[in-house]
């Protein structure tokens, strides 16, 4: 039986075309060998399992090849190159900077430096992780790494290039390594499949790609951990289960579910993503994270940024279709800060599940329900084919005989002020010509039902949601209404508003003679908190030079 090689070392590419997602970089590296324009030293930065130590052992053993093929490629049959993939190679030198970091073994490298090569060209010095190098250590190689003998390259690699000096960095060839981006992945997963004779779908593939975020070293070691689990057979449903992600099953249905405007649905989608043992954060995020992908896609110029397989790109591309780019703007926009509140919320299931309600009531008419009018005068009994007649929320009819009635399809939130009746016909004397219906009579509850479903209207006026929420109408007459702010500023910002919020007041419930004043009440001035733009407004106010001196240095207010 033979030993076991993890699929991270056994498929560890040997040539620099085998080299995924790097192509620009290799193909500069082909070029400086072939054309004998080799530097005295290189630094390969970039994340981590994206082929930086792996590059620098190709490019070790092709310069140092005997027989080179094409001027770039090792021939894989000279001595040298045997000595390579046998690993027993005196021509190339490994440090890990991680665990030797002191000046001591520097100076052990520049005693190896001193001496030259006895097969092939070129010493070649891989210093891997060397921003882990002590300060002392970078100093003492600074002089051999600037002026090293003809004979000796050093190449070194790390993860994090700003902990690097810069009078390291200035010696060096800079070469910054890619993330691999999803499709290359998938596909490299793909052929090591085949190799292995594994049979794993598409999607699958995409959740591995997706965890190992670019790094390849990363995705090879999740597909071993699938083939232990899965054996020769890896399924979608297998893979999120070994790997705990959360399906993206459940944000294609909840999205579906609020351009339904179907709270029950989405809540009972929460709750079942919770029943899982997943993390509310985590759905927050991930959904956000969705809804960003479904806005990338309906744009063909901005459909290179979305990172997944074919099949999944189609889905997002079908979704797309069906939201409106507002509406996404609106539910990234609320999504954004849920998880900002979610950190300092105590109840932090509420907080996402308010956020869902919102997303549900996205582009949703706000009805509010009428009281009864009076009896109008009599008029012709339907006949039985005709259809019923009904009256519509901004156009007043006269009430119908009684009749099965179905409501016109179209998203409505009710307020739970009560359902109109509808009044028993009268006997018919003479057929007369239908009557305008008059205002409509209203109570105080309807019209603060109305003025909180004209609040959510105004979304994305968040200032005057914020004041419309804070400060309600109360009904002092018939028609007449009163809105009391002990806030000056606020009340100017309102009064400013409310020609257009009367208009639709007055649509909503009915009643052209609806009037409300906005007045001032008393306040204890040393209890009340201003804004920033408040104080300044009050101490400019008092003291007018205050307001020069802004204009005049161009100040602004945070």
């Amino acid at each position: 039986m033979s030993d076991y090689i993890v699929s991270a070392r056994k498929y560890r590419p040997q040539t620099f075309e085998s080299v995924v997602g790097q192509q620009a970089l290799t193909q500069t590296l082909q070029n400086a060998i072939r054309l004998n324009r080799l530097a005295h030293a290189y630094l390969f930065c970039g994340p981590r399992g994206v082929g930086k130590t792996t590059c620098a052992r190709i490019f070790a053993k092709t310069i140092n090849c005997l027989n080179p093929q094409n001027g770039h490629d090792a021939c894989n049959e000279c001595e040298s190159c045997r000595a390579f993939n046998e690993q027993r190679s005196f021509n190339i030198h490994e440090l890990d900077a991680a665990s030797n970091n002191s000046v001591e073994d520097i100076k052990s490298i520049l005693d190896q430096v001193r001496i030259p090569p006895q097969i092939g060209k070129y010493s070649v010095f891989i210093i891997d992780e060397v921003h882990m190098l002590s300060t002392a250590a970078f100093n003492a190689l600074l002089k051999t790494l600037e002026e090293p003998p003809s004979y000796a390259i050093f190449i070194l690699a790390t993860t994090e290039k700003h902990k690097v000096l810069p009078t390291i960095l200035s010696r060096c060839q800079v070469y910054d390594f890619n993330r691999i981006t999803v499709p290359d992945t998938i596909a490299y997963l793909q052929s090591v499949a085949a190799n292995e004779g594994i049979s794993v779908t598409e999607d699958a593939l995409n959740v591995v790609a997706q965890k190992a975020d670019g790094g390849m070293r990363d995705a090879l070691s999740i597909f071993d951990q699938l083939v232990a689990f899965c054996g020769t057979t890896i399924t979608y449903e297998q893979t999120i289960a070994v790997l705990n992600v959360l399906n993206s099953d459940y944000y294609f249905q909840l999205v579906d579910a609020a351009l339904r405007h179907d709270v029950t649905a989405s809540l009972l989608l929460f709750n079942d993503v919770l029943s899982h043992g997943f993390d509310a954060s985590h759905f927050v995020t991930g959904l956000a994270q969705h809804l960003r992908d479904v806005l990338v896609s309906k744009d063909p110029q901005t459909l290179p940024l979305l990172e997944t397989s074919d099949s999944i790109r189609q889905r997002y591309a079908d979704q797309a279709a069906h939201c409106a780019p507002v509406w996404l703007f609106q539910a990234l926009d609320i999504l954004n800060t849920c998880d900002i509140n979610y950190r300092t919320a105590r109840n932090k299931r509420l907080t996402v599940e308010l956020a869902l309600v919102k997303l549900c009531q996205l582009g949703v008419q706000v009805v509010v329900p009428s009281s009864p009018s009076k009896p109008s005068a009599p008029s012709k009994p339907s006949s039985p084919s005709s259809p019923s007649n009904f009256s519509s929320p901004t156009t007043p009819t006269t009430p119908s005989a009684p009749s099965s009635p179905s409501m016109p399809k179209m998203p409505k939130i009710s307020l739970g002020l009560g359902v109109k009746k509808e009044q028993p016909a009268q006997p018919s004397q003479a057929p007369e010509a239908p009557k305008q219906e008059e205002n409509r009579p209203f109570t105080d509850d309807q019209l603060r039902g109305a003025w909180v479903g004209l609040a959510a209207a105004h979304a994305d006026e968040l200032r005057l949601k914020q004041l419309m929420e804070t400060y309600t109408p109360s009904l002092i007459s018939d028609t007449s209404a009163q809105i009391k702010m002990p806030n000056p500023w606020q009340m100017k910002e309102l009064q400013k508003a409310m020609p257009s919020l009367l208009k639709q007041l007055r649509a909503t419930l009915h009643n052209d003679l609806l009037d409300i004043q906005v007045i001032q009440e008393e306040f204890n001035q040393e209890q009340m908190a201003f804004t920033a733009e408040e104080k300044y407004a009050l101490m400019a106010e008092q003291n007018p030079a205050l307001a020069q001196m802004k204009d005049l240095l161009d100040l602004q207010i945070d």
